[in-house]
């Protein structure tokens, strides 16, 4: 049987339509995996992330009962060690922070609190399990009030201006602004 050119026309159209439908049906069993693996990605980026926050907290409680017992040598000793074995770890530079500030070292306080911030912004994040909005917005009003007056008193110290610049810092991370 001979083809003439209207058959090969409406061979080559069915060819077309089966290669088209072929390919429909392949990409569209990828982007419903794709689907499928985004939202695996989000609920494992979501357990990461509470698994980190679970380490962190269990791995700074020591540094929490000495502090709660009154024993900040040894919380800041501990810190130390701490820091030493995880360095980069933003959580105990807000644990430093709250012990200095509370000893009254407000400079060294204001200073590690930057530090913890410029290495993890969730402690400004009021739905972070690891938040400590409350606290840093206290250290910004001490900071404002302390540093200006000292300022006032003595505007030549570079260090007094530099603290005050940090807590600035913190304060324009509070109102949401980023690094």
């Amino acid at each position: 049987m001979t083809l003439d050119r209207f058959d090969r026309f409406h061979g080559f159209l069915l060819l077309f339509v089966a290669g088209g439908l072929a390919l429909l049906l392949a990409f569209a069993e990828v982007g419903g995996e794709g689907s499928v693996a985004g939202v695996d990605k989000a609920m494992e980026q979501a357990l990461d992330y509470q698994a980190r926050v679970a380490f962190v907290q269990k791995l700074y409680a020591p540094v929490e009962d000495l502090r709660r017992d009154g024993q900040v040598q040894q919380a800041l000793l501990k810190l130390d060690e701490l820091e030493r074995r995880y360095p980069g770890e933003a959580h105990g530079y807000i644990l430093r922070g709250e012990i200095l500030g509370e000893m009254g070292v407000l400079t060294e306080a204001v200073a590690s609190y930057v530090a913890a911030l410029h290495l993890n912004g969730d402690y400004v994040d009021a739905h972070s399990p690891l938040s400590r909005q409350t606290e840093i917005r206290q250290l910004v009003e001490d900071g404002l009030r302390i540093l200006g007056e000292q300022i006032r008193s003595h505007p030549e110290n570079v260090s007094l201006t530099a603290a005050l610049k940090n807590v600035h810092y913190l304060q324009s991370r509070l109102a949401g602004g980023c690094e």
